[in-house]
Parts: structure tokens; sequence; C-alpha cells
């Protein structure tokens, strides 16, 4: 119970801590199945404070839904969580472009494409980046 009062964890990643800690792992499929019919762990209410909390971290709709595939979180989940969110992802990446480079241009080929790196393992997608690369320019 202790892993649950810290924070949300979906069925897969509290399987796994779970099978960390014990060895008998159909007491702990048990566990869990009991735990999710309970409701005191949900993949949905986990992917919805997911989104959440990487939004507030400046962390774009590719990464997120990629973290939440490798936690077991099916595609439904994960596009019911991202459209509840309501993000405007272009204003996203303006706010995190801000913070992390100011209203300076990239002065070269090479810085920006340190920027392009940067903003992609953030998790935007092209075009998204291309418009905070845009924004700085103006």
């Amino acid at each position: 119970m202790d892993l649950l009062a810290r924070r949300e964890h979906s069925v897969k990643e509290l399987t796994r801590k779970l099978s960390e800690r014990f060895e008998d792992f159909t007491l702990i499929d048990e566990v869990v199945q009991q735990l999710a019919e309970d409701n005191l762990v949900s993949n949905s209410r986990f992917a919805e404070m997911y989104v959440r909390s990487r939004i507030g971290r400046h962390c774009g709709q590719i990464r997120i839904e990629n973290d939440l595939r490798e936690r077991g979180v099916s595609d439904q989940l994960i596009a019911a969580a991202l459209e509840a969110a309501g993000q405007d992802w272009f204003q996203l990446i303006r706010e995190l472009s801000l913070k992390k480079y100011g209203n300076t241009p990239p002065f070269d080929a090479k810085e920006s494409a340190k920027r392009i790196r940067f903003f992609q393992y953030r998790g935007f997608d092209f075009n998204q980046i291309k418009h905070a690369l845009e924004q700085c320019r103006k």
C-alpha cells in the first residue's frame, strides 16, 4: 500500500514493482487485479495524472505517448487523457523555448540543429518545432 500512497501507478508498473519485492507472481496478479476492481489502481487515472505532470514539465505529446505506452497504458486511454488535458502544444513549445533560450534566435545552423534535437527529445513534432524556431526569429 505504500506504493499506492505516494503516487498513481499503472497496472503494469505496480506489477513490476511488486515482483521486485515478492516472488509469488500468482499472488501479485491476484492482488493487482483486486486493487483494480476496488479502483485503487487505475490506468486511466494514472494516464491523466501523468499527462498533467509531463505537461507541467514542458514535455511534448510524442514523449508523453511513448512514456505511457512503456508503462502499459492502452492507446485509447492515452488519447483520452491527452484530449482531457486540452493542451495547446504550440503554446507549450513557445513557453519552453522562451524559458530555455529567451527571445534570441539561433545564430547559426549548428545552434539551430541543437535546438531541434532538444525539442525532439522533449517530444514535439516537426511542425511544432518549426513554429517555435520561427517565433524566435520574429
